[in-house]
């Protein structure tokens, strides 16, 4: 899908592209551009900074401060090895399964698969236009109508809360589903062992360390390691599903495709089906993580909207293939969802191999859960650090510091680890944590994916000369494409909220809803006492742009 650099909608002939050029030029003064990339010649910034990248980041008035230590390849493992959608869908499916059974898991990844694809479209198109780590806010900031641009700021600024709180809860769930997965293969091993929340809760903190050590003294290396982990993504694929389908028991096609079940209590197996789905909307979640590695992706005007698009379809089909193999090798849904250790998988496993075989394959499915964490936590501290950097957060100069010799945003790293820590302790409170943890993510996503798209499809209808160039153009499919993934955002946004069972009580409310209000009051309070003296959106300092 990838094309020219033509104003979007337009024909691709060259006279047609020559003339949208001209047009976004009037509008968006890119003119006087100096060649000079302001570094010295030993400056480690200036490594991999090319002129396309210069141009995007002075007509978004940014300074660059990161190095872009990520090449095409790179920047693609980067978002599949983070993404993990095959893996994911491993270890945290007990809610679709009790909330669909087998059949509910099959189709609802499917359609999900399908009308997320037009939402990553949607986003990598954005990407390109302005390739930066703030991704969803800068967006919402910058396609804003501007005529409405001072009575929307509150939303803008709510949405970079959302984003930012969107981000916190993946890396919190990651880490969360780790403990607690180490939690049930201790059991395995040991049936007399009683794990405890805060045993699980501690066992999360170790990996918030581990996670904090990685991407503060490994950083540099991230990207040839993502390359090597993207090898054992595709090699711990290979195994997972040869195993099931050589030694795993089989169910019949009918079972898998077409028996469904209501474990929640559901008035209607449609209704627990709608539920369920929040499995395959969470093992979606996330390929545009590359959008807030934006400053440290080489070319990434062009090369962040291929990583979003071409991780989110490589993903996506790898993870089709394990579900129906998934599927097909579980003897007993009630059995799965009773299992001692907690985890469905690990039933699974034990009805192929033997203990030891169990375990090799939840150790190895352990280091792509624990990279992906990693590497997530890497995307969330950028976000983080790019909102700071806008005066949208509370002390937003401690924030945004970059570190001098390392040129990473430290501080945003450790604040993203503190707070993974603070939502882990959830866990000790409630069993159903985990599942208020990710909802809240899948909710706080969707409204920033939400917004965003509203906004370029505002521009696209109405001025579409004012956006900017995209060199990863959707052409003239971008309207319909727009459209779609703004009525699914909504979708599975109005879902999310929904608790995993009937009836309803403290102990299985979906909690996400009442994180999600919380956050919203806490940003809009910060905003009007502190926030709208100095946070004035990201748009203000793009360069040459003209309101109509």
């Amino acid at each position: 899908m990838a094309s020219p650099p033509v104003a979007n909608g337009a024909p691709h002939g060259k006279s047609q592209v020559e003339s949208s050029l001209s047009e976004i030029s009037r509008r968006y003064n890119v003119d006087g551009i100096d060649d000079d990339d302001g570094f010295d010649d030993n400056d480690p910034r200036r490594r991999g900074h090319t002129r396309n990248d210069q141009r995007d980041m002075h007509r978004m008035g940014k300074r660059q401060e990161l190095i872009r230590n990520f090449r095409p390849l790179s920047a693609l493992s980067f978002a599949v090895v983070l993404q993990a959608t095959w893996e994911f869908m491993l270890i945290s499916n007990t809610q679709g399964m009790t909330d669909g059974g087998l059949a509910g898991l099959f189709w609802s990844y499917l359609w999900t698969f399908i009308g997320f694809g037009f939402v990553m479209f949607s986003l990598g198109e954005m990407a390109s236009m302005a390739p930066i780590s703030g991704g969803q806010y800068h967006w919402v900031s910058e396609f804003a109508p501007p005529k409405y641009q001072k009575s929307l700021s509150y939303i803008t600024v709510f949405a970079g809360w959302m984003s930012t709180l969107s981000w916190q809860a993946g890396t919190a769930s990651g880490s969360f589903l780790t403990g607690t997965i180490i939690q049930g293969l201790i059991y395995v091993n040991n049936p007399d062992y009683e794990g405890t929340a805060w045993q699980g809760t501690l066992l999360v903190f170790a990996m918030v360390a581990f996670i904090y050590v990685c991407n503060i003294w490994g950083a540099k290396g991230l990207p040839m390691i993502q390359n090597l982990l993207l090898v054992v993504h595709v090699f711990g694929f290979l195994v997972v599903v040869i195993v099931l389908w050589a030694l795993a028991p089989r169910q019949p096609a009918s079972v898998v495709f077409g028996q469904f079940y209501n474990g929640g209590g559901w008035k209607t197996m449609g209704l627990s089906l709608m539920v369920g789905q929040i499995t395959a909307i969470y093992g979606s979640l996330c390929s545009d993580a590359t959008a807030h590695m934006a400053e440290e992706v080489k070319d990434a005007g062009r090369n962040v909207p291929l990583a979003i698009v071409w991780s989110y379809v490589g993903n996506g089909i790898l993870a089709l293939i394990f579900m129906v193999s998934y599927l097909f090798a579980i003897p007993s849904v009630e059995d799965a969802l009773d299992d001692e250790s907690g985890f469905p998988f690990i039933y699974v496993f034990h009805q192929a191999v033997s203990t030891g075989g169990v375990n090799a394959l939840t150790i190895m499915v352990l280091v792509l859960v624990v990279a992906s964490n990693v590497s997530f936590n890497a995307s969330t501290s950028r976000q983080t650090f790019a909102f700071a950097r806008d005066h949208g957060l509370p002390f937003s100069g401690w924030i945004s510091a970059v570190h001098p010799t390392r040129q990473i945003p430290a501080n945003a790293v450790l604040l993203s680890c503190v707070i993974s820590a603070l939502l882990a302790l959830i866990n000790i409170g409630s069993d159903v944590a985990f599942n208020a943890i990710i909802s809240l993510q899948v909710v706080a996503l969707m409204f920033t994916y939400g917004i965003s798209i509203s906004c370029v499809l505002y521009r696209r209808i109405y001025h579409p000369e004012l956006l900017p160039p995209a060199r990863w153009t959707l052409g003239r499919f971008g309207v319909p494409v727009n459209i779609i993934g703004l009525l699914y955002v909504t979708f599975a946004f109005f879902w999310s909220f929904w608790p995993n069972e009937t009836p309803v009580d403290r102990t299985t409310f979906n909690w996400s809803l009442v994180m999600f209000l919380g956050v919203g009051v806490l940003s809009l309070f910060y905003y009007f006492l502190h926030g709208r003296k100095v946070y004035v959106g990201p748009v203000v300092s793009v360069e040459g742009r003209r309101d109509l």
